[in-house]
């Protein structure tokens, strides 16, 4: 038995000193591993260093503008598009044009094929624009990689780093005083303020990434952006969900590095100002051509052959011209017969490329099926005076797009005469389309249903209240004038370019 004991007492203390060693050589291996990273990231940081020191200097190599000026270059990928961020593009530079005289503008764009003659007469043909002076175009080669096509997954990633690679062709080709971004490509900030040394301004129309967004994937609600696959889908959704959570991140800590930053609409400041956390955040509405369009005498309606309802709008996914036509369709079957003769829809709209062109050709076979087809007029690039026609001789304006972060074909249409029926969510439901000194301006509406009841409620309403309407509309909309566009974005602005004032 006390053999027994000893032996087990000597198997202990063998078992204990082994363990020692063991816990001992762990420590060691332990301390040896937090040694070499700790090296690795030494050298690590080290080779970035020199490697931002490198870049510093080939950047200070980069071709700058003329001495005795201050250069702005607005970041605007698809200037030649004919849409309402052109618009705002063409105004700012307009304004900024007509207030220094000691600056010069420029414009980074993808648009290659097309002459800067070309772009310019577009601008003017479109949005009746003429710039004081001439502003130069530095043409990118690599414009493809920003376009959503190519990512079939993680789309808004690899889009935004695809604006990181576009950013820096445009970098290499021309370093400004100061850096307008007016598209929303945020993932360049840090690129032109802390590589390129410059001022960073920022026009965001439409936040990346937004919580409402984050809302529909959680909830698994199918969208343009959410496709069915994943929505039915728990696991999927959750994945997704978190990969917007990381985006989200990335997105509030690039934002952060724009010195000043404009945004749209009530909605969109919202939005940025909770992910960004700015406090340089200032609402500057759009430039809208009310003067033009307020222009347009009022046609009454009984002097109208045909009850137009007019759409104007870009034909992308998300303006959702498919709830368009299923709710004409709607209207159509409740109308009385003599109103359903006399009833139209007209959409306007700008085709960007091949996969724009491939949608309305969807839609028209669409439309076809719903039995509308003979009821529908497609006017694809109209001219601006076609535009104008249209507008005067129709009775209701067709918007359909959820969470609009503005809407300027909304209020254009409204100061030209038209009776908005908008959706009830973004810019149209907290800025645009609300009553005016107790007065309605319009109608809003969510779905199939409530999209055609509003409709019919106007076309059966008496000239007398349509004309109310007409008229509270157009005197609420002066406040998203030119003039007032002009006179908002140089006061908000001015910081940037006061900083970078010519001696």
């Amino acid at each position: 038995m006390t053999n027994i004991v000893t032996n087990f007492m000597e198997s202990l203390v063998e078992l204990l000193n082994l363990t020692s060693q063991m816990m001992s050589l762990a420590v060691r291996v332990w301390s040896l591993g937090i040694t070499m990273i700790l090296q690795l990231l030494v050298v690590l940081a080290g080779c970035i260093c020199v490697c931002w020191f490198l870049i510093k200097v080939a950047v200070l190599t980069l071709r700058r503008g003329e001495k005795g000026y201050r250069h702005v270059a607005f970041f605007h990928p698809y200037c030649n598009a004919g849409g309402g961020g052109e618009r705002v593009l063409w105004c700012a530079i307009r304004a900024i044009q007509r207030k220094y005289p000691k600056v010069k503008c420029y414009i980074y764009t993808g648009d290659t094929d097309a002459t800067p003659q070309e772009i310019l007469q577009k601008a003017q043909q479109r949005f009746n624009i003429v710039l004081p002076r001439p502003v130069e175009f530095i043409f990118l080669n690599c414009r493809t990689l920003v376009e959503a096509k190519h990512y079939p997954v993680l789309t808004l990633l690899m889009q935004s780093l695809g604006s990181l690679l576009l950013g820096g062709e445009a970098l290499s080709k021309f370093r400004p005083d100061i850096y307008f971004d007016t598209m929303g490509y945020a993932f360049t900030y840090p690129l032109f303020r802390y590589i390129g040394g410059c001022t960073v301004g920022s026009y965001t129309h439409y936040p990346t990434i937004s919580t409402d967004m984050l809302g529909r994937v959680a909830n698994r609600i199918e969208a343009h952006n959410n496709r069915g696959v994943i929505a039915q889908n728990v696991v999927f959704s959750t994945l997704k969900l978190g990969y917007y959570h990381l985006f989200t991140f990335l997105y509030s800590m690039v934002g952060r590095c724009a010195h000043v930053v404009l945004v749209n609409s009530s909605w969109t400041h919202g939005h940025i100002t909770t992910l960004w956390g700015h406090s340089c955040t200032h609402i500057v509405y759009p430039p809208c051509d009310t003067e033009k369009f307020k222009s347009l005498p009022l046609v009454p309606d009984t002097e109208k052959s045909m009850k137009t309802i007019i759409s104007v709008g870009q034909f992308r996914p998300e303006k959702d011209h498919l709830l368009q036509l299923k709710s004409f369709q709607r209207l159509c079957e409740i109308l009385h017969p003599s109103l359903f003769e006399k009833v139209q829809l007209v959409l306007i709209g700008g085709c960007r490329d091949e996969q724009d062109q491939q949608r309305v050709d969807n839609l028209k076979n669409i439309a076809n099926e719903l039995g509308i087809s003979d009821k529908i007029v497609w006017k694809l690039n109209a001219p601006f005076t076609d535009l104008l026609d249209s507008v005067q001789t129709g009775t209701i304006g067709l918007h359909s797009m959820w969470n609009e972060h503005f809407g300027i074909c909304v209020v254009e249409c409204m100061a030209g005469g038209l009776i908005m029926v908008a959706h009830d969510s973004g810019g149209p439901r907290m800025d645009i389309v609300i009553d005016y000194e107790g007065q309605q301006t319009g109608y809003r509406a969510v779905d199939i249903e409530s999209y055609a009841q509003a409709m019919k409620r106007i076309l059966e309403s008496s000239d007398e209240e349509r004309n109310l309407i007409r008229r509270a509309a157009r005197a609420s909309v002066d406040r998203f004038s030119d003039t007032e566009f002009e006179l908002s974005f140089l006061t908000t602005s001015e910081q940037l370019l006061l900083d970078n004032e010519v001696p």
